[in-house]
């Protein structure tokens, strides 16, 4: 199999000459990777020797060390090449114009993974912002969305739930990659900024990431597998409840439970077709750190068969569901901070629609649910295939 090409390695094999002599910002972090595992700012300093003037990195910090949320980085300075690290999950998530004043030119090397929650993306609008106002010009280095581009799942954000963790109307399962997203965010949702993304090659809209030939690196401590970064999407929403979603054990978001939990019970509870294209076997775990740590928990691991039928939101959301009205006396929502929100429910934040969770609660059938998420999607579907780079 020949491997996709990201942009990164398209930038270094074919520069423009109207970089040349511009002062360079990279926007990265250890998944920041060629396809021989060369990281990106070694590319960027052999292409363009010079002119990298500072490096930036997005939560987890840029040697993706920090495991959780509101776990803060502070700016550094890197041990390989000696540039200045300015941490955007830190004292600020905005890059300030002394943070800016460095450079000409942002390159954006991350990795997305597809979810509305991943909060990379946000990191990306913020420099966009802060592009346009201190006249810089952004230019995105694009990667496999790693979920592939074809489906699209979930609710779209409403600006109530507006938040680090959903800046914008997009569904969970978004379906773009992150050159696409920015695309969007500048012209769609109107930030107007000096944008470039510079395309891949050989990469096609139904290749999940284990078909692009890539390697893959973790973005983040606890998607450590493209199978973790499978189900997260919709596992990501048990960091919103007192379930645990697998932190502190090896196997994050795609195993799960709690020491209360029946799986027995639950399967009995869960709709039959939210179980196409996976297997949900019962196990038990020992979390060594984050919720229910050192103690016994009860729940599944989700085992993916058909990526293309696995509806991974829809199955948490079902589960989630399942959960509530089978342990109401043991259930429970984490409650805040979550993300710098203070005051706001974090699985509302999470969800993206207050009215989500009310339904849930009231135990509204989840096909009703999944319904009405199906005139949003259609309508976001219309809006991302104006920008879609690649078929």
């Amino acid at each position: 199999m020949t491997a996709v090409k990201t942009g990164l390695s398209v930038l270094s094999e074919s520069a423009p000459r109207s970089l040349k002599h511009q002062r360079m910002g990279l926007l990265c972090n250890p998944a920041s990777v060629d396809g021989n595992f060369t990281h990106a700012r070694e590319r960027i300093r052999q292409v363009f020797p010079g002119q990298l003037k500072a490096l930036y990195s997005p939560q987890h910090g840029f040697y993706a060390e920090r495991q959780d949320n509101m776990i803060e980085s502070g700016d550094r300075l890197d041990p390989v090449t000696g540039l200045p690290v300015f941490s955007l999950y830190g004292d600020t998530r905005v890059p300030t114009r002394a943070m800016m004043d460095p450079i000409d030119i942002l390159l954006v090397d991350l990795q997305d993974v597809g979810t509305r929650v991943y909060t990379f993306i946000y990191t990306l609008s913020y420099c966009m912002e802060a592009a346009r106002l201190y006249g810089k010009k952004i230019i995105v280095l694009d990667r496999p969305n790693p979920l592939g581009g074809l489906r699209l799942e979930g609710n779209l954000l409403t600006p109530a739930c507006s938040s680090f963790v959903g800046r914008y109307p997009i569904p969970m399962r978004h379906g773009l990659t992150i050159g696409e997203l920015a695309v969007l965010f500048n012209t769609h949702f109107g930030i107007g900024c000096d944008l470039d993304v510079v395309l891949m090659q050989g990469w096609e809209r139904e290749m999940t990431f284990s078909q692009t030939g890539l390697p893959w690196v973790p973005p983040s401590p606890n998607l450590p597998t493209p199978a973790s970064a499978m189900v997260y999407p919709g596992q990501v929403i048990w960091e919103g409840t007192n379930i645990s979603e697998g932190r502190g054990t090896t196997q994050p978001f795609e195993i799960f439970g709690a020491p209360f939990l029946s799986p027995e019970h639950l399967l009995e509870r869960i709709d039959a077709d939210l179980l196409a294209g996976v297997v949900l076997r019962p196990v038990e775990f020992e979390p060594t750190a984050n919720k229910w740590t050192g103690q016994s928990c009860r729940g599944f691991q989700i085992h993916v068969t058909d990526p293309a039928v696995y509806s991974s939101y829809a199955l948490s959301v079902g589960l989630y569901q399942a959960v509530f009205h089978a342990h109401p006396d043991r259930f429970t929502y984490k409650q805040p901070p979550y993300e710098y929100e203070y005051e706001r429910l974090p699985m509302d934040l999470i969800l993206g629609d207050r009215r989500l969770r009310k339904a849930i609660e009231a135990g509204t059938p989840l096909a009703r649910i999944r319904s009405k998420w199906e005139a949003q999607l259609s309508d976001f579907m219309r809006i991302s295939k104006g920008i879609r780079f690649y078929r």
